[in-house]
């Protein structure tokens, strides 16, 4: 005969216990810390997960409220944003249906919708002001959270017209709550969704809609075509202003626009979503790859090559056909199917398991720079930041249990030593999770998940926990930076895996003569060198640091007098291992110094009648700062040291 629980209890951030009964909701608990609190709470959170404020709580868990000053607020507002939006839209264009929103965590919200005509500035202008109506006329409105069955549900939205509901509700996994959600009064806007959403439409203080494209129903390129509209919401008119101006300068920064304006990577329909690098694209994309190089030396991995396509059953093998065939190449040989390589893990399983290893031999460490291929659909394609084709700076910890929390002790060390070397200070670790698709026992993923937890806890590492959101085959750390202009990137990851192994039937002879399972901790620190200097190119602007530009100094002759020491010049750093260039073109000066300056050089040297006679350069750095007459071999002694010592200075 089952218990039920009479009392639950909520741990709350300051380790205060709060004891509720079963059902009880997140906003009853908000009131009875006290009235404010309950007023202002916009959302909260059980044990990682958020959640709606009106959904009950069944369990004991870690509990936290939001109000519109936490960070998270964002998330609950621009949500709620998205179903003004739908209602919007209803409101203006009666005949609409309505698909879905989507739930991430950028600063963007959108809707997708059938409607007979593309939406035009004009609609998207009308459209924001009806949201801004709604907002004020039902401020103090709360959402309402409501579930009803599947049938009852696709019977209402049947009725209502709404046949895109309908089918998403075929989508939501058979034994999942169905929720609708409703703002505007009794007669007010009603849509299936999970939530979570804030307390009152007031909360979203501020909204703007940015833009409006077509999209295909459910991603499929052969389908319907919908119209998508994306906007952005706050808490308040100052923090939109604030982000509105924080994308000017991301749209200044964008590596889109900066990469070809700097000869440095293009793009060909020839080739979708794969990038061409240039010479001065190569040069710095290679530097990348020889800095981790110098990297591996010091923490002890050896480098292998592995092939780009293999036989379709080591895919199937590893797992990869079964959880990654949506996003794989095919290609048949000699009778035999084949899948272009999009991970390299499998290969590198091969390798190991080409003699027997003993304990003695472990941990170790392959590391390899083989191009991948993955199918991305075009629709999230983005320049660098997301491709089809495309090299990792990869790498896999072949270890005993026991020594787990010394290799991702080594790696975090790795890692943030790379970030910072780069100018990413800021960083923010966090610990996914099992998903709920995913392979392998509960006794793994459990000692997986805390083998993880106690290696970060032992280097002192804040971290946050990520709930589901670990690979398929095990849980992982991830990284995450803060560029110039405070954005998130993940990049690097550490990722533990005893499946793989397993299914490779890896072994070691233990130290009792036995033999055990190797466990395989997979890590990359850039993630990819593609994302990575598309992300560095938006850091910087485009102005690398001296070390890494292709170009670090371009020689001007004040005339063409001088074009012949300018030559000497040239050759003499060139010998010195200094990049430079000379520009003798017959144009003014400040024109040449403005190119280079646009071309983001680090040093423009003039040379003339006095720099000739003194064997001089005036140099002058790209931001205008003026460091007068050095002699040459200074000036190369100068730029030696900030290649030696890494400089970020630009």
């Amino acid at each position: 005969m089952s218990t039920i629980t009479e009392i639950l209890r909520l741990t709350l951030p300051d380790g205060a216990v709060r004891e509720v009964v079963p059902g009880t909701t997140a906003l009853e608990v908000a009131h009875s810390i006290g009235p404010r609190l309950g007023r202002d709470a916009i959302g909260a959170e059980l044990d990682g997960r958020k959640i709606d404020l009106r959904e009950p709580i069944l369990a004991d868990a870690k509990f936290r409220i939001f109000t519109s000053k936490s960070p998270e607020a964002g998330e609950f507002i621009r949500h709620s944003a998205e179903h003004v939006l739908a209602d919007a839209v209803k409101r203006l264009f009666p005949g609409v249906e309505i698909d879905v929103g989507r739930k991430d965590h950028s600063e963007k919200f959108q809707y997708d919708f059938r409607i007979d005509h593309p939406f035009s500035p004009e609609d998207l202008e009308r459209i924001e002001e009806e949201m801004r109506k709604i907002v004020r006329e039902n401020g103090d409105v709360s959402f309402e959270r409501s579930e009803i069955s599947r049938e009852e549900a696709a019977e209402k939205f049947a009725a209502m017209g709404e046949r895109l509901k309908v089918e998403r509700l075929k989508d939501i996994p058979a034994g999942d709550r169905i929720t609708l959600y409703k703002h505007g009064g009794p007669d007010g806007f009603t849509d299936l969704c999970r939530g979570p959403h804030v307390q009152r439409l007031a909360q979203i203080g501020a909204v703007k809609l940015l833009e409006a494209s077509g999209v295909y129903w459910k991603g499929d390129e052969k389908g319907e075509k919908l119209q998508r509209i994306y906007g952005t919401a706050f808490g308040s008119q100052a923090e939109l202003d604030a982000h509105l101006a924080l994308q000017e300068e991301a749209r200044a920064r964008d590596h889109r626009r900066i990469g070809p304006e700097l000869d440095l990577f293009s793009f060909n329909p020839m080739a979708p979503a794969m990038p061409f690098f240039h010479p001065k694209g190569a040069f710095v994309y290679n530097k990348l790859v020889d800095y981790v190089r110098g990297l591996y030396v010091r923490y002890g991995y050896g480098e292998v090559l592995t092939p780009q396509i293999l036989d379709l059953e080591l895919w199937k093998t590893s797992g990869h056909y079964a959880n990654y065939g949506d996003a794989m190449f095919f290609v048949e040989v000699d009778e035999r199917e084949f899948a272009v390589k999009p991970m390299n893990c499998p290969t590198h399983c091969l390798i190991y398991a080409t003699k027997m290893r003993s304990y003695r031999d472990l941990p170790i460490r392959y590391a390899d720079f083989g191009r991948l291929h993955r199918y991305e659909r075009s629709g999230v394609t983005s320049g660098l930041l997301r491709v089809r084709s495309f090299c990792q700076d990869d790498g896999h910890v072949f270890c005993t249990e026991e020594q787990i929390e010394s290799e991702v002790l080594s790696l975090g060390k790795m890692i943030l030593e790379l970030y910072a070397t780069f100018g990413f200070d800021d960083v923010e670790i966090e610990l996914s999770t099992r998903p709920a698709k995913s392979i392998g026992t509960d006794e793994l993923w459990n000692r997986a998940e805390a083998a993880l937890a106690a290696a970060l806890d032992k280097a002192g590492l804040a971290y946050r926990v990520n709930p589901g959101d670990g690979a398929f085959y095990g849980p992982k750390i991830d990284f995450h930076v803060r560029d110039a202009i405070g954005r998130s990137w993940q990049l690097g990851t550490i990722q533990l895996d005893y499946q793989m192994p397993a299914r490779f039937g890896l072994s070691y002879v233990g130290a009792d003569g036995a033999e055990h399972s190797p466990v395989m901790i997979h890590r990359a620190i850039f993630g990819s060198v593609e994302r990575f200097l598309g992300i560095l190119i938006e850091q910087t602007s485009g102005a690398f640091p001296v070390w890494l530009a292709p170009i670090q100094g371009v020689i001007l002759p004040i005339s063409e007098k001088f074009a012949g020491y300018a030559e000497e010049v040239r050759a003499a750093l060139s010998a010195a291992g200094v990049r430079v260039e000379v520009d003798d073109r017959n144009e003014k000066l400040g024109y040449k110094i403005r190119e280079a300056q646009l071309q983001k050089v680090p040093y423009m040297l003039v040379v003339g009648a006095r720099e000739q006679e003194e064997r001089t350069v005036s140099a002058r750095r790209r931001a205008g700062a003026d460091l007068g007459a050095l002699p040459i071999d200074d000036f190369a002694a100068r730029v030696q040291a900030q290649v030696a010592e890494r400089s970020r200075e630009v």
